[in-house]
């Protein structure tokens, strides 16, 4: 089986979901600035949500250039990726409207921690059916980002319940260590 349907797939899952989520941000009736100002925590919510999104098919993209082909199972398993950021829409409206509240803060931090274990799921039925020396395999390494961001998530979530800012503030610690340029892939592809 091509990888190709897999990565076609993806990338329009993904687009559909950034344009759910950007479709939610209202314009203000007012068209003076200080209307912006309680729209800020919506913004934030979005931001954040983007950036996850965009670290996500950045890094599937680089999944999609190490591997050769696909199978049953990695199909399933990217679909189980796909459900869970089919949700960041929803938990993304929901944190934003209600202000970083408790609960929205904790559900969002549950869809986080699911697609980051369905990404790592992913990976695994990758790698199921590639040799433990394919590009794949050493450009993924022993991926210590994925499982301290893991970590995190397991921590913020309750934690969202003590200081739900706290939490979102852990939330965007998780975004900038993905920010910043992981070059293990781009290494390993082009040796």
């Amino acid at each position: 089986m091509t990888k190709g349907r897999l990565e076609a797939f993806s990338d329009g899952v993904l687009a559909i979901i950034i344009t759910i989520m950007v479709l939610e941000l209202r314009a203000p009736h007012s068209a003076d600035v200080a209307a912006l100002i309680p729209l800020l925590p919506k913004v934030f919510s979005y931001v954040l949500s983007f950036v996850f999104l965009a670290i996500y098919w950045n890094n599937h993209h680089h999944l999609c250039q190490a591997i050769k082909h696909v199978s049953g199972g990695v199909l399933w398993a990217n679909i189980h990726l796909l459900f869970w950021l089919s949700l960041t829409p929803f938990v993304t409206a929901w944190m934003g409207e209600n202000n970083f509240a408790p609960w929205p803060v904790a559900l969002y931090g549950i869809v986080l921690l699911f697609s980051a274990v369905a990404y790592f799921i992913l990976t695994r039925a990758l790698l199921s059916i590639h040799s433990e020396d394919s590009a794949l395999a050493k450009a993924l390494g022993n991926d210590f980002k994925g499982k301290l961001s893991v970590v995190i998530y397991l921590f913020s979530i309750p934690l969202a319940f003590v200081n739900s800012w706290f939490a979102g503030t852990l939330y965007v610690v998780v975004a900038l260590m993905w920010l910043v340029p992981d070059k293990r892939f781009e290494k390993t592809l082009t040796q």
